[in-house]
């Protein structure tokens, strides 16, 4: 099921539906009889990938997902601990992805998105020294350490102890990880939530219809402009655009999905 749902949210994305619909467009210009079909699906198909590419639209789909929750403000350990954490008992950091690359440091082979995520967990537990450091993620490969192990890996060399790390190693998606820290932590007490800030509230939800209280430490975030409004922000067409808009319709879909069965 976890793969086949990969396979069919990957098939539902932009740049997939861009290249299904090109490819058939072309096919059919090739035939004399369905010439005309063809060249409205290639207008379809370049419509598609200019729109899913827009910075601007880009923009659009993913903000409403990352202002839900905003991010944790700097602060000095152990002097002015946001009021909101000092009763957090654990710090879970969710999975993000990592390849096996052999050669390759931890660091870097983590996904962006997983060293952001378990950055901003260590920086919670340097002012959080009564809380446990909980990764998050399970094999990626037969051979290679679960992505829980990894994420422990850099934790301890961005300094913190080994002693204070759990690893959860069961949870192939977001709704896994849920069932697995209400098993493991129960529902006594908040715990800080470590995740992306466009995956944030769908992961608020099905950690709280789990029956954990989470206080929401969203990072990673996709949409970081600069003051003030620069137009060269929201017109035009790049791979940033692209990835802030499947990143947004992956989430949407996520959302719609987990609600269809009852779990948020």
């Amino acid at each position: 099921m976890f793969v086949l749902k990969k396979l069919v949210a990957s098939l539902l994305m932009p740049l997939s539906i861009a290249l299904i619909v090109l490819w058939a467009g072309w096919w059919l210009t090739r035939k004399p009889t369905r010439n005309a079909f063809g060249s409205v699906l290639l207008l379809l198909g370049i419509l598609t990938l200019t729109l899913g590419a827009n910075k601007g639209i880009g923009i659009l789909l993913i903000r409403p997902l990352e202002s839900q929750y905003r991010a944790i403000p700097d602060f000095e350990a152990l002097t002015d601990v946001p009021p909101v954490l000092k009763d957090c008992r654990a710090i879970i950091v969710l999975g993000g992805g990592h390849t096996d690359t052999p050669g390759l440091p931890s660091t870097s082979r983590l996904s962006a998105s997983a060293l952001a995520r378990i950055v901003e967990g260590c920086r919670l537990a340097s002012a959080l020294p009564h809380a446990e450091l909980w990764t998050s993620g399970p094999s990626t490969s037969s051979q290679g350490a679960t992505h829980a192990a990894l994420l422990a890996e850099v934790a301890v060399q961005l300094g913190v102890s080994k002693a204070r790390i759990r690893l959860i190693e069961s949870g192939y998606d977001t709704e896994g990880e849920a069932r697995a820290v209400a098993v493991l932590l129960g529902a006594d007490g908040p715990i800080a939530l470590v995740t992306s800030a466009w995956h944030m509230p769908r992961a608020v939800r099905l950690f709280n219809h789990a029956g954990i209280r989470v206080v929401p430490c969203p990072t990673d975030f996709a949409v970081r402009l600069n003051p003030g409004f620069n137009v060269s922000d929201y017109l035009g067409c790049d791979l940033t655009g692209l990835e802030r808009s499947q990143k947004a319709i992956y989430e949407y879909l996520g959302l719609a999905w987990a609600k269809m069965r009852g779990k948020i």
